[in-house]
C-alpha cells in the first residue's frame, strides 16, 4: 500500500515534498522509518512543532527543540520539517528563488486566523520572499462534502478569506471546504494560481487510506505533510 504522495508541483532536484497516508503513521516506529527512508536524514534532523490549532509560526534556525506552533519555515538545508493532521489541511511551501521551505497546519481556527497569510508575510519580511516565487501544495483534507460547521465557524473563516466557492448552506449549518479557503487565501496573498496545487482527496470519504477525526469521532492517528532541502 502506498504511504507517500509526492507533491506534483514541488519537485526540483534537492527538494523532498510529500504527504502521507494513514499507513505511514500507525505507530511511531513506522513513521520514523518512513521519514528516514524518504528523506535519507537521521531522526534528529526531522522537525515537527507542538501543534495547538494556533496561528503561530516558528522560524527554525539552529535549535531543534520543539515549540508550540502550527507552521514552520526555514532556510536550513539539512532538515525535514513537517506537520501532522487528521482532517485539517496540510500545506507545503517552497520559495524557489530564496530557497525557503514551509509546512503549515490549517484547521478552521488557523484558517480563520490567517495562518497561511501570516506565513507568507513572515517569509517576505524575514527572507525577502516574493509571492511569484512561492510554490504551494495543499494536501488531502476533509472537503465540503463531509465537513459540516455552524455559522460561527463559517463566519470566522469567511471573515479572513472573503468571497469564494468554499461553503454551501445546509439547513442552519454550512458545508465548508478549508482546503479551498486556504487556496483562496494564497491567491489573496499574491501567489499565482499556476503556482498552487490542491489535492481533491477527502479524508472523511477515504477512511481506509486516511485518518479522519470526524469519521472516527476520536483521535486515532495522523498523517502528515513534510518538506526538506539538501
Amino acid at each position: 500500500m502506498e504511504t507517500i504522495i509526492h507533491s506534483p508541483n514541488i519537485s526540483p532536484t534537492g527538494i523532498r515534498a510529500f504527504f502521507t497516508t494513514r499507513y505511514f503513521s500507525e505507530n511511531h516506529n513506522s513513521m520514523r522509518d518512513a521519514l528516514i527512508g524518504e528523506s535519507e536524514l537521521k531522526e534528529e534532523n526531522i522537525y515537527l512543532p507542538i501543534q495547538k490549532h494556533t496561528n503561530h509560526i516558528h522560524i527554525l534556525e539552529s535549535n531543534m527543540g520543539p515549540v508550540t506552533a502550527d507552521a514552520v519555515i526555514t532556510d536550513r538545508q539539512d532538515v525535514l520539517i513537517g506537520i501532522v493532521v487528521a482532517d485539517c489541511v496540510p500545506i507545503l511551501m517552497y520559495d524557489r528563488n530564496r530557497k525557503i521551505i514551509g509546512a503549515v497546519h490549517a484547521g478552521w481556527k488557523g484558517t480563520a486566523g490567517g495562518i497561511l497569510e501570516k506565513t507568507f508575510q513572515l517569509m517576505m519580511e524575514r527572507f525577502k520572499s516574493r509571492a511569484d516565487d512561492v510554490l504551494v501544495s495543499v494536501g488531502p483534507s476533509i472537503k465540503k462534502c463531509s465537513y459540516e460547521v455552524d455559522a460561527r465557524v463559517k463566519d470566522a473563516v469567511e471573515g479572513k478569506t472573503g468571497q469564494g466557492n468554499y461553503f454551501d448552506p445546509e439547513g442552519n449549518k454550512y458545508m465548508l471546504d478549508l482546503a479551498e479557503a486556504n487556496r483562496i487565501q494564497a491567491l489573496n496573498s499574491g501567489v499565482p494560481e499556476k503556482n498552487i496545487w490542491k489535492s481533491e482527496i477527502c479524508t472523511f470519504c477515504n477512511p481506509d487510506t486516511y485518518y479522519s477525526y470526524r469519521y472516527a469521532k476520536e483521535t486515532i492517528g495522523r498523517q502528515g505533510g513534510f518538506i526538506g532541502m539538501w
